[in-house]
This record gives structure tokens, C-alpha cells and sequence, in this order.
């Protein structure tokens, strides 16, 4: 028995010598486990730091992204109202436009109008001043003539108011040819005087002698 006991105790050595050896693989095993763990309890830490400050940045982001979306519509309620606002000023220069054009259409036609009104007024002015004129004309060659016909009736009074019995006897006697001759010839002279005394209307004013 103590030989086997001295025959086995080089054995015994040897085991616990692997055990020990196991045991520090063990522990370097362990720590490098560890510092993995450390290590990947480190890079979870930062991963979960990037996350939440990646989930910031993202909810910064949407929150701008709400304000522009706000702000363009904002801009594009503006812009509609501005196209609103701009289309009726269009609409009302536009129907001021065509107001103003049939207004001075208008003013053309009675323009037009009076012009012609004008015309036809200065045609009848001509027309009447023409007829005023043949009056003034005929007015005056119906003056001449009453004062002609006025002269020759006051001769005939002259000539009746101055004819005698003498002058009637003289005219009788059968050797009175001269005396006829001369009283036919006045008799003649003033007949020839009424008949040209007489008015004719439109007719042209005798020459004067």
C-alpha cells in the first residue's frame, strides 16, 4: 500500500499541476471574458447614447420638417390668395378696359353724330343765307322798281294835272302832227316806264341806262 501510495505521488503532482494550469486558463479566460463584457456593455452604452441622441436629432427634424410643411402651406395659402387677388385686379382693369373702350365707342358715335348734325346745320345756314340773299336781292330790285313805277305815276299826275283843253285841241286839229307825234311819244315813254316798274320775281334786275 505505501508503495502504491509512493508510485502514484509523482501522478498526483502532475494532476494537480494541470489543475492549477486549467485554473489560470480559467481566469484569463474569465477576465478576457470580462473585458469583452466591459467592452460590450461600453459600446452598448454609446450605441444606446447615439440612439437616443439619433431619435433626438429625428424628432428635432420631424418637428422642422412639421414647420416648414406649416410654413409652405402657409405660403401656398399666400400665394393663392396673391393669384386670387391678382386675377380679380386682372378682371376688374380688364372689364374697366372694355368699359373705357365702348364709353369712347360711344363718345365716337356722338361724336359722329354732332358732326354730322353740324354739317347738315351749316348746310341749311348756307342754304338760308343763300335764300335771304335772292331776298335781300329781290327786296331791292322790288325797292328800284316801286320807286320807279312811284316816279312815272307822279309824271302821269304831273302830265294829266298839266294837259288842257288847249293841248286836247291841238291834238285835234287836222295840221296838229307834230303835236300828236310828241304827245303819242310821251304817251309811250311812260307806258314803256309801268311796264318796266313791274316786279317778276326771279327775274334778273334790268340794266342800268
Amino acid at each position: 500500500m505505501v508503495v502504491l501510495v509512493l508510485g502514484l505521488a509523482p501522478w498526483g503532482g502532475v494532476v494537480m499541476a494541470q489543475q492549477a494550469s486549467m485554473e489560470d486558463r480559467l481566469r484569463t479566460q474569465l477576465r478576457s471574458t470580462t473585458q469583452q463584457l466591459q467592452q460590450l456593455q461600453s459600446q452598448q452604452a454609446q450605441l444606446n447614447a447615439a440612439k437616443v441622441a439619433a431619435e433626438a436629432e429625428r424628432d428635432t427634424l420631424r418637428t422642422q420638417i412639421e414647420q416648414l410643411q406649416a410654413n409652405l402651406g402657409k405660403a401656398q395659402g399666400q400665394v393663392k390668395a396673391l393669384a386670387d387677388e391678382q386675377e380679380a385686379v386682372q378682371a376688374a382693369a380688364r372689364s374697366e378696359v372694355s368699359s373705357a373702350r365702348a364709353q369712347a365707342g360711344k363718345v365716337r358715335t356722338a361724336h359722329e353724330a354732332l358732326q354730322q348734325q353740324a354739317t347738315q346745320v351749316e348746310a341749311r345756314r348756307a342754304a338760308l343765307a343763300a335764300d335771304l340773299a335772292q331776298r335781300d336781292a329781290q327786296l331791292t330790285q322790288c325797292t328800284a322798281k316801286n320807286e320807279a313805277l312811284y316816279a312815272a305815276g307822279k309824271e302821269i299826275l304831273a302830265a294829266y294835272e298839266s294837259f288842257s283843253t288847249a293841248d286836247l285841241l291841238k291834238i285835234r286839229q287836222p295840221f296838229a302832227g307834230a303835236a300828236r307825234v310828241h304827245f303819242d311819244e310821251h304817251a309811250q315813254s311812260l307806258g314803256d316806264k309801268l311796264y318796266d316798274g313791274r316786279y317778276v320775281p326771279n327775274a334778273a334786275e334790268p340794266a342800268a341806262n
